[in-house]
């Protein structure tokens, strides 16, 4: 969920005239069903709901047998392998079990451990001598005061800048694109300080949610809202620090992918909605937020050289039309493309073809 600085001088951009798609306001109409990738979805704007529990769904506690907590823990798998891990520590996969855990590679042996709030199954993670810095729009948001603002305001400037409807409605609006896999697992990728991957687990429509980003002091902020919560579901949530570039899931093991205001932040989309693409489950879902700088922007000579040279210096992406997400998409093997606009702001979803 993480947004670089520099994106907040483009979000009042107003939307392409002309654009191939057919233009349907964003509060009007109820979403269709998934359709083929030429055929925009249009939305009914769901009433936002007086507080933040209000409105999410709620549901049983899912019976947890031995079955099913191995079929939670197998999602897990090396980042560098794919393979699955040996778990090592409490049987109950869980916020706390996991952040105590450790885990080792089935083939190449390499460990991954735990700590206080996450587990951390990045590449170069526990190393105590080699690390690699990434690029500026990912290390933005690994510094502790940008990690306590994000909730506390940063985020709130989404809405009335670029056209961000506000989490409970898109909460609503996520929610209508994955109700195809309701009751399975779902990764929250670059979930920042976990505002979404809360309400996932809130809500108990999922069997699992996995709060992932690469910042550390992201993570550690998602731990301490939840610590925050009495009623918290802590046995439906785990909190994984991971590259968006190199998941560490086995294939074709996830139900649903959900990344909000993100796509812009990675510094290659392709390498992580490859990723996805890999990770899902045929059937499986992709939703994902960014903006577009699309309207008066489209005339400005020699403007795709100018976002290369922007992505080579921060490492942040700009789009230029639905197309190219669409192409994005599809591209890495995702199909059933369609999306959402409101001024900059635009939801899109596809799957992995069943």
């Amino acid at each position: 969920m993480s947004l670089s600085n520099n994106m907040s001088s483009v979000v009042l951009i107003r939307s392409q005239i002309g654009c191939n798609y057919v233009r349907r306001r964003f509060c009007m109409l109820k979403p269709l069903p998934l359709i083929s990738p030429t055929v925009k979805r249009s939305v009914l704007a769901q009433k936002i709901r007086a507080s933040s529990t209000a409105f999410v769904e709620t549901k049983p506690d899912p019976v947890m047998d031995k079955t099913k907590l191995n079929i939670r823990k197998n999602i897990l798998a090396c980042p560098i392998c794919h393979e699955p891990v040996i778990w090592n520590g409490n049987p109950d996969l869980s916020l706390e079990s996991a952040a105590e855990s450790s885990l080792q590679c089935s083939t190449c042996r390499k460990t991954y451990s735990g700590n206080e709030t996450h587990l951390d199954l990045t590449i170069t993670g526990g190393g105590k001598v080699y690390g690699e810095s990434m690029a500026a729009s990912t290390e933005l948001f690994r510094f502790p005061l940008v990690s306590f603002l994000y909730e506390r305001g940063w985020r709130q400037s989404f809405s009335p800048l670029g056209g961000f409807p506000g989490p409970e409605k898109e909460f609503e609006l996520i929610k209508d694109y994955l109700k195809p896999v309701l009751g399975g697992n779902i990764i929250d990728a670059s979930c920042g300080s976990g505002l979404f991957s809360r309400l996932f687990a809130k809500s108990r429509l999922f069997s699992l949610v996995v709060a992932l980003d690469f910042s550390e002091t992201m993570l550690q902020q998602c731990y301490e809202f939840i610590k925050q919560d009495d009623n918290f579901p802590e046995e439906n949530i785990i909190l994984v620090r991971a590259d968006i570039s190199r998941l560490p899931f086995a294939s074709s093991t996830v139900d649903a992918v959900h990344a909000g205001a993100a796509l812009h932040c990675w510094p290659s989309p392709s390498a992580a909605v490859a990723e996805i693409s890999r990770v899902l489950k045929p059937g499986g879902i992709f939703v994902g937020t960014t903006y577009l700088l699309d309207g008066p922007f489209s005339y400005v000579p020699y403007r795709r050289p100018l976002r290369q040279n922007i992505a080579q210096i921060i490492g942040s992406h700009i789009f230029l039309s639905e197309k190219e997400l669409e192409d994005l998409c599809t591209s890495c093997g995702l199909v059933n493309f369609t999306c959402t606009r409101n001024r900059s702001f635009v939801m899109i979803s596809a799957a992995k073809p069943k």
